[in-house]
Protein backbone atom coordinates (compact mmCIF):
# COMPACT_ATOMS: atom_id res chain seq x y z
CA UNK A 1 0.00 0.00 0.00
CA UNK A 2 1.53 3.36 -0.75
CA UNK A 3 0.38 6.00 1.54
CA UNK A 4 0.16 8.32 -1.09
CA UNK A 5 -2.32 6.29 -3.19
CA UNK A 6 -5.11 6.12 -0.73
CA UNK A 7 -7.23 7.97 1.93
CA UNK A 8 -8.36 5.58 5.16
CA UNK A 9 -11.92 5.25 6.73
CA UNK A 10 -11.53 3.49 10.03
CA UNK A 11 -14.70 2.01 12.01
CA UNK A 12 -12.40 0.88 15.34
CA UNK A 13 -13.53 0.14 18.50
CA UNK A 14 -11.55 -2.78 19.78
CA UNK A 15 -12.03 -3.82 23.37
CA UNK A 16 -10.19 -1.93 26.15
CA UNK A 17 -7.25 -3.29 28.24
CA UNK A 18 -7.35 -4.96 30.85
CA UNK A 19 -5.76 -3.85 33.82
CA UNK A 20 -3.92 -7.07 34.21
CA UNK A 21 -3.24 -7.54 30.71
CA UNK A 22 0.23 -9.89 30.18
CA UNK A 23 2.99 -7.66 28.22
CA UNK A 24 5.51 -10.31 28.47
CA UNK A 25 6.95 -10.12 25.10
CA UNK A 26 8.02 -13.38 23.02
CA UNK A 27 8.50 -12.45 19.43
CA UNK A 28 7.95 -15.82 17.96
CA UNK A 29 4.86 -15.37 18.92
CA UNK A 30 4.49 -11.86 17.55
CA UNK A 31 5.52 -13.34 14.10
CA UNK A 32 3.35 -16.34 14.50
CA UNK A 33 0.39 -13.98 15.50
CA UNK A 34 1.56 -11.54 12.15
CA UNK A 35 1.54 -14.05 9.91
CA UNK A 36 -1.91 -15.37 11.09
CA UNK A 37 -3.94 -12.29 10.58
CA UNK A 38 -1.98 -11.27 7.19
CA UNK A 39 -2.69 -14.32 5.73
CA UNK A 40 -6.20 -14.40 5.59
CA UNK A 41 -7.40 -10.58 5.71
CA UNK A 42 -10.66 -10.63 4.08
CA UNK A 43 -11.77 -13.46 7.07
CA UNK A 44 -9.89 -11.38 9.86
CA UNK A 45 -11.85 -8.13 8.63
CA UNK A 46 -15.46 -9.62 8.51
CA UNK A 47 -14.59 -10.71 11.77
CA UNK A 48 -13.42 -7.43 12.70
CA UNK A 49 -16.71 -5.44 11.50
CA UNK A 50 -18.91 -8.12 13.01
CA UNK A 51 -17.29 -7.87 16.44
CA UNK A 52 -17.35 -4.13 15.92
CA UNK A 53 -21.27 -4.18 14.83
CA UNK A 54 -22.27 -6.29 17.55
CA UNK A 55 -20.44 -4.71 20.19
CA UNK A 56 -21.97 -1.32 19.40
CA UNK A 57 -25.38 -2.41 18.19
CA UNK A 58 -27.47 -0.47 20.48
CA UNK A 59 -25.57 2.72 19.13
CA UNK A 60 -27.94 5.55 18.30
CA UNK A 61 -25.93 6.39 15.50
CA UNK A 62 -26.17 2.57 14.43
CA UNK A 63 -29.79 2.34 15.26
CA UNK A 64 -30.76 5.32 13.09
CA UNK A 65 -29.04 4.48 10.27
CA UNK A 66 -31.42 1.14 9.93
CA UNK A 67 -28.14 -1.54 10.54
CA UNK A 68 -31.06 -3.38 12.66
CA UNK A 69 -28.17 -5.98 14.14
CA UNK A 70 -26.87 -7.02 10.80
CA UNK A 71 -22.81 -7.36 10.86
CA UNK A 72 -21.70 -8.25 7.22
CA UNK A 73 -19.51 -6.28 5.03
CA UNK A 74 -22.46 -5.53 2.53
CA UNK A 75 -24.70 -4.51 4.94
CA UNK A 76 -22.54 -1.96 6.60
CA UNK A 77 -21.57 -0.20 3.36
CA UNK A 78 -25.41 0.11 2.43
CA UNK A 79 -26.28 1.51 5.65
CA UNK A 80 -23.26 3.28 6.74
CA UNK A 81 -22.18 6.36 4.88
CA UNK A 82 -18.70 8.17 4.43
CA UNK A 83 -18.49 10.72 6.97
CA UNK A 84 -16.38 12.92 7.96
CA UNK A 85 -15.28 14.31 11.83
CA UNK A 86 -17.50 17.61 10.99
CA UNK A 87 -20.60 15.23 10.44
CA UNK A 88 -19.79 13.48 13.80
CA UNK A 89 -19.63 16.79 15.79
CA UNK A 90 -23.14 16.77 17.00
CA UNK A 91 -23.11 13.96 18.41
CA UNK A 92 -19.42 14.08 19.86
CA UNK A 93 -20.45 17.41 21.95
CA UNK A 94 -23.47 15.93 23.59
CA UNK A 95 -20.94 13.33 25.07
CA UNK A 96 -18.30 15.99 26.03
CA UNK A 97 -21.40 17.85 27.42
CA UNK A 98 -22.23 14.77 29.37
CA UNK A 99 -24.61 12.41 27.75
CA UNK A 100 -24.14 9.25 29.04
CA UNK A 101 -26.54 7.23 26.42
CA UNK A 102 -25.43 4.99 23.94
CA UNK A 103 -24.48 7.21 21.14
CA UNK A 104 -21.58 6.17 18.87
CA UNK A 105 -20.64 3.49 21.00
CA UNK A 106 -22.53 0.55 23.10
CA UNK A 107 -20.74 1.12 26.02
CA UNK A 108 -18.46 4.16 27.25
CA UNK A 109 -14.77 4.18 25.91
CA UNK A 110 -12.56 5.00 28.93
CA UNK A 111 -9.30 2.79 28.54
CA UNK A 112 -7.35 2.83 25.93
CA UNK A 113 -6.15 0.06 23.83
CA UNK A 114 -2.41 -1.43 23.87
CA UNK A 115 -2.96 -4.76 22.31
CA UNK A 116 -1.49 -3.72 18.91
CA UNK A 117 1.85 -2.45 20.64
CA UNK A 118 3.64 -5.75 20.46
CA UNK A 119 3.05 -6.58 17.13
CA UNK A 120 4.27 -2.69 16.41
CA UNK A 121 7.59 -3.62 17.82
CA UNK A 122 8.11 -7.07 16.77
CA UNK A 123 9.82 -6.31 13.51
CA UNK A 124 11.86 -3.78 14.86
CA UNK A 125 12.76 -6.05 17.34
CA UNK A 126 14.54 -8.40 15.67
CA UNK A 127 15.84 -6.33 13.50
CA UNK A 128 17.65 -4.28 16.04
CA UNK A 129 17.42 -6.29 19.61
CA UNK A 130 17.17 -4.22 22.68
CA UNK A 131 18.02 -5.66 25.98
CA UNK A 132 17.99 -4.04 29.61
CA UNK A 133 18.33 -0.67 27.60
CA UNK A 134 16.87 2.46 28.37
CA UNK A 135 15.29 5.09 25.89
CA UNK A 136 15.77 8.50 25.32
CA UNK A 137 12.42 9.39 24.78
CA UNK A 138 11.52 13.28 23.84
CA UNK A 139 7.84 12.74 25.28
CA UNK A 140 5.86 15.59 26.26
CA UNK A 141 2.66 15.26 28.01
CA UNK A 142 0.06 17.99 28.06
CA UNK A 143 -2.52 18.13 31.05
CA UNK A 144 -5.86 16.59 30.83
CA UNK A 145 -9.00 18.88 31.27
CA UNK A 146 -12.37 18.00 32.82
CA UNK A 147 -14.86 18.21 30.25
CA UNK A 148 -18.54 20.10 31.22
CA UNK A 149 -19.69 16.20 31.25
CA UNK A 150 -17.02 15.27 33.98
CA UNK A 151 -14.84 13.61 31.15
CA UNK A 152 -11.30 13.10 31.10
CA UNK A 153 -10.16 14.73 27.72
CA UNK A 154 -6.68 15.18 26.43
CA UNK A 155 -4.56 14.72 23.75
CA UNK A 156 -3.81 11.01 21.81
CA UNK A 157 -0.27 11.01 23.53
CA UNK A 158 -1.07 12.81 26.68
CA UNK A 159 -3.71 10.09 26.78
CA UNK A 160 -1.07 7.30 26.20
CA UNK A 161 1.76 8.25 28.53
CA UNK A 162 -0.59 8.89 31.21
CA UNK A 163 -2.11 5.06 31.11
CA UNK A 164 -0.36 2.56 32.93
CA UNK A 165 -0.48 0.10 30.89
CA UNK A 166 1.62 2.20 28.77
CA UNK A 167 4.86 1.60 31.03
CA UNK A 168 4.09 -2.10 31.60
CA UNK A 169 4.09 -2.26 28.15
CA UNK A 170 7.19 -0.28 27.34
CA UNK A 171 9.09 -2.05 30.10
CA UNK A 172 8.20 -5.71 28.80
CA UNK A 173 9.84 -4.29 25.64
CA UNK A 174 12.63 -2.76 27.70
CA UNK A 175 11.95 0.32 26.46
CA UNK A 176 11.37 2.50 29.63
CA UNK A 177 12.09 6.44 29.40
CA UNK A 178 15.15 7.12 31.10
CA UNK A 179 13.63 10.71 32.39
CA UNK A 180 11.26 10.65 35.36
CA UNK A 181 7.27 11.24 34.92
CA UNK A 182 7.66 14.27 36.15
CA UNK A 183 9.66 15.37 33.19
CA UNK A 184 7.21 14.23 30.87
CA UNK A 185 4.39 15.41 32.90
CA UNK A 186 6.15 18.73 33.41
CA UNK A 187 4.35 21.91 32.61
CA UNK A 188 6.58 23.98 30.70
CA UNK A 189 8.11 22.21 27.36
CA UNK A 190 11.34 23.97 27.50
CA UNK A 191 12.37 22.78 30.96
CA UNK A 192 11.23 19.45 30.53
CA UNK A 193 13.58 19.32 27.11
CA UNK A 194 16.61 20.26 28.95
CA UNK A 195 15.77 17.65 31.48
CA UNK A 196 15.53 14.92 28.48
CA UNK A 197 19.10 16.40 27.52
CA UNK A 198 20.34 15.62 30.81
CA UNK A 199 18.47 12.35 31.83
CA UNK A 200 19.69 11.20 28.31
CA UNK A 201 23.57 12.22 29.57
CA UNK A 202 23.10 10.59 32.93
CA UNK A 203 22.39 7.37 31.87
CA UNK A 204 24.26 7.42 28.45
CA UNK A 205 25.81 3.86 28.61
CA UNK A 206 22.18 2.37 29.21
CA UNK A 207 21.17 4.48 26.23
CA UNK A 208 20.11 1.80 23.66
CA UNK A 209 17.69 3.89 21.65
CA UNK A 210 16.82 7.47 21.08
CA UNK A 211 13.54 8.54 19.75
CA UNK A 212 10.00 10.53 19.68
CA UNK A 213 6.84 10.61 18.08
CA UNK A 214 8.17 12.98 15.21
CA UNK A 215 11.38 13.61 13.24
CA UNK A 216 11.03 17.39 14.12
CA UNK A 217 11.17 16.80 17.75
CA UNK A 218 14.11 15.06 17.61
CA UNK A 219 15.96 17.43 15.40
CA UNK A 220 14.58 20.07 17.62
CA UNK A 221 16.15 18.64 20.79
CA UNK A 222 19.47 18.20 19.45
CA UNK A 223 19.55 21.69 18.32
CA UNK A 224 19.09 22.70 21.56
CA UNK A 225 21.71 20.43 23.09
CA UNK A 226 23.95 22.87 20.71
CA UNK A 227 22.74 25.82 22.87
CA UNK A 228 22.65 24.49 26.19
CA UNK A 229 25.74 21.40 26.53
CA UNK A 230 28.22 23.42 28.66
CA UNK A 231 25.26 24.28 31.27
CA UNK A 232 24.45 20.11 31.07
CA UNK A 233 28.01 19.75 31.58
CA UNK A 234 28.31 22.14 34.80
CA UNK A 235 25.06 20.41 36.02
CA UNK A 236 26.75 16.70 36.10
CA UNK A 237 29.53 18.53 37.48
CA UNK A 238 28.03 19.84 40.64
CA UNK A 239 25.00 17.93 41.29
CA UNK A 240 22.92 20.56 40.95
CA UNK A 241 19.96 21.55 38.86
CA UNK A 242 20.52 24.54 36.60
CA UNK A 243 18.19 27.50 38.01
CA UNK A 244 16.38 28.05 34.49
CA UNK A 245 14.29 24.76 35.77
CA UNK A 246 11.62 25.97 37.88
CA UNK A 247 9.34 23.93 38.52
CA UNK A 248 9.66 22.29 41.74
CA UNK A 249 8.13 18.69 40.55
CA UNK A 250 10.69 18.29 38.00
CA UNK A 251 13.36 19.88 40.39
CA UNK A 252 12.09 17.44 42.93
CA UNK A 253 12.70 14.67 40.81
CA UNK A 254 15.68 15.33 38.91
CA UNK A 255 17.50 15.82 42.47
CA UNK A 256 16.69 12.28 42.87
CA UNK A 257 19.13 10.90 39.96
CA UNK A 258 21.41 13.78 39.54
CA UNK A 259 24.68 13.83 41.54
CA UNK A 260 27.92 15.31 41.25
CA UNK A 261 29.78 13.37 38.84
CA UNK A 262 33.53 15.22 37.30
CA UNK A 263 34.27 12.21 35.64
CA UNK A 264 31.23 11.90 33.41
CA UNK A 265 30.83 15.92 33.01
CA UNK A 266 34.62 16.28 31.63
CA UNK A 267 34.11 13.40 29.25
CA UNK A 268 30.79 14.67 27.78
CA UNK A 269 32.32 18.68 27.67
CA UNK A 270 35.55 16.62 25.78
CA UNK A 271 33.24 15.26 22.84
CA UNK A 272 31.20 18.11 22.46
CA UNK A 273 34.47 20.46 22.12
CA UNK A 274 35.67 17.47 19.40
CA UNK A 275 31.73 17.77 17.80
CA UNK A 276 31.14 21.40 17.83
CA UNK A 277 32.76 22.35 14.58
CA UNK A 278 29.78 20.45 12.65
CA UNK A 279 28.02 18.43 15.13
CA UNK A 280 28.22 14.96 12.92
CA UNK A 281 27.90 11.64 14.71
CA UNK A 282 26.27 13.67 18.14
CA UNK A 283 23.87 10.78 18.35
CA UNK A 284 26.41 7.77 18.10
CA UNK A 285 29.27 9.41 20.59
CA UNK A 286 26.99 10.34 22.92
CA UNK A 287 25.31 7.62 23.40
CA UNK A 288 28.20 4.50 22.62
CA UNK A 289 25.64 1.70 23.02
CA UNK A 290 22.57 3.26 21.10
CA UNK A 291 21.38 0.99 18.09
CA UNK A 292 19.28 3.08 16.21
CA UNK A 293 17.01 6.40 16.13
CA UNK A 294 13.26 5.91 16.09
CA UNK A 295 10.22 8.69 15.20
CA UNK A 296 7.49 9.54 12.66
CA UNK A 297 9.64 9.89 9.75
CA UNK A 298 7.49 9.41 6.30
CA UNK A 299 5.45 12.37 4.84
CA UNK A 300 5.86 15.82 6.22
CA UNK A 301 8.53 14.45 8.22
CA UNK A 302 10.82 13.53 5.36
CA UNK A 303 12.19 17.39 5.24
CA UNK A 304 13.75 16.58 8.64
CA UNK A 305 15.91 13.75 7.28
CA UNK A 306 18.65 15.05 6.47
CA UNK A 307 19.45 16.69 9.49
CA UNK A 308 18.30 13.99 11.21
CA UNK A 309 20.65 11.76 9.38
CA UNK A 310 24.01 14.40 10.33
CA UNK A 311 22.83 13.64 13.80
CA UNK A 312 22.31 10.34 14.27
CA UNK A 313 26.05 9.23 12.48
CA UNK A 314 26.10 5.69 11.54
CA UNK A 315 23.41 4.65 13.32
CA UNK A 316 19.99 3.42 10.90
CA UNK A 317 16.85 5.92 11.20
CA UNK A 318 14.10 3.49 11.90
CA UNK A 319 10.82 5.11 10.85
CA UNK A 320 7.97 4.46 13.14
CA UNK A 321 4.47 2.17 12.16
CA UNK A 322 1.30 3.97 10.39
CA UNK A 323 -0.97 5.75 12.59
CA UNK A 324 -3.82 7.96 11.38
CA UNK A 325 -6.95 10.16 13.68
CA UNK A 326 -8.22 6.90 14.11
CA UNK A 327 -5.84 4.91 15.71
CA UNK A 328 -2.46 3.00 14.47
CA UNK A 329 -2.79 0.77 11.06
CA UNK A 330 0.11 -0.44 9.95
CA UNK A 331 3.22 -2.37 10.88
CA UNK A 332 6.81 -0.89 9.63
CA UNK A 333 7.58 -4.46 7.48
CA UNK A 334 10.98 -3.78 6.92
CA UNK A 335 12.46 -1.29 9.44
CA UNK A 336 15.96 -2.04 8.00
CA UNK A 337 14.72 0.26 4.51
CA UNK A 338 15.03 3.94 4.80
CA UNK A 339 12.29 5.98 5.83
CA UNK A 340 12.14 7.17 2.04
CA UNK A 341 11.39 3.76 1.27
CA UNK A 342 9.23 2.11 4.09
CA UNK A 343 6.66 -0.57 3.48
CA UNK A 344 3.51 -0.73 5.60
CA UNK A 345 1.39 -4.09 6.14
CA UNK A 346 -2.29 -3.22 7.43
CA UNK A 347 -2.91 -4.63 10.54
CA UNK A 348 -6.74 -6.01 9.69
CA UNK A 349 -7.65 -6.81 13.90
CA UNK A 350 -7.35 -3.36 14.17
CA UNK A 351 -10.42 -1.84 13.01
CA UNK A 352 -12.66 -2.45 9.60
CA UNK A 353 -10.55 -0.11 6.36
CA UNK A 354 -12.38 1.20 3.69
CA UNK A 355 -9.68 2.93 1.08
CA UNK A 356 -11.32 5.55 -1.44
CA UNK A 357 -8.61 5.95 -4.61
CA UNK A 358 -6.79 9.31 -4.69
CA UNK A 359 -8.24 10.08 -8.84
CA UNK A 360 -12.15 9.54 -7.21
CA UNK A 361 -11.97 12.37 -5.20
CA UNK A 362 -9.31 14.77 -7.76
CA UNK A 363 -11.98 13.99 -10.19
CA UNK A 364 -15.26 14.94 -7.73
CA UNK A 365 -16.62 11.56 -8.58
CA UNK A 366 -18.40 10.01 -6.23
CA UNK A 367 -16.01 8.02 -3.69
CA UNK A 368 -16.36 4.06 -4.15
CA UNK A 369 -14.40 2.70 -1.13
CA UNK A 370 -13.05 -0.77 -1.52
CA UNK A 371 -12.09 -3.34 1.02
CA UNK A 372 -8.54 -3.88 2.58
CA UNK A 373 -8.65 -7.39 0.86
CA UNK A 374 -8.83 -5.63 -2.58
CA UNK A 375 -5.73 -3.70 -2.29
CA UNK A 376 -2.92 -4.31 -5.12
Amino acid sequence: MNENSFMVKAFNDRDPISPREDFSFNIDKVIEEFQSLTKDVERVQRETLKQILEDNASAEYLQNLGLKGRTDPESFKACVPLVTHKDLEPYIYRIVDGDASSILTGKPITTLCLKVLALLRGSQNIEFPIKNGKALSFIYSGKQFETKGGLLAGTATTNVFRNKSYKRAMKAFQSQCCSPDEVIFGPDFLQSLYCHLLCGLIFREEVQLVCSAFAHSIVHSFRTFEQVWEELCTDIREGVLTSRVTDPSIRTAMSRILIPNPGLANLVHKKCVNLSSNWYGLIQELFPNAKYVYGIMTGSMEPYLKKLRHYAGELPLLTADYGSSEGWMAANVNPKLAPEFATYAVLPHIGYFEFIPLPELELCIDPQPVGLASLK
